[in-house]
């Protein structure tokens, strides 16, 4: 994005991109999303072209619960994860062949994914499971 952008007008630009994030409803980003773009369409087309046909792929966490939106905006674990990747697969050193490693990186994903569904402390399933049923009732 900073490619069609002035560095010089970047922080302010980019500021207001991001408080649109902070919204709690898709509604509500949709309106602020159209805001921005009518406030730097004049400026910055090429910048409000790429946001236009990209913007959607950031919004796909708003169809989780509200719960989640905090740790889904985030990298964080998936930094987690690839830093157990890491630190397991160094213990290894060599591995004999290719599928080795697949392996253990296939053991080591299970074992997090298990361990995401079970632990309620980070990312809560029932939340996940309560809106879907939701979204269900909604659809019909």
């Amino acid at each position: 994005m900073l490619d069609h952008l002035a560095r010089k007008l970047a922080d302010d630009c980019l500021q207001e991109l991001r408080w649109i994030y902070d919204r709690r409803e898709l509604v509500e980003v949709r309106r602020d999303i159209a805001a921005w773009l009518a406030k730097w369409q004049a400026k910055h087309s090429k910048l409000c072209d790429w946001v236009e046909e990209n913007i959607e792929e950031t919004l796909t966490y708003y169809r989780l619960p509200l719960a989640h939106h905090k740790h889904m905006k985030s990298t964080n674990m998936l930094e987690r994860f690839n830093q157990e990747l890491k630190r397991r697969t160094h213990v290894v050193r060599i591995f004999p062949n290719g599928e080795s490693c697949l392996r253990l990186v296939r053991a080591l994903a299970v074992e997090t994914h298990e361990n995401w569904l079970e632990s309620p402390r980070y990312l809560n399933m029932r939340h996940l499971a309560e809106h879907k049923k939701e979204a269900l009732r909604q659809a019909a």
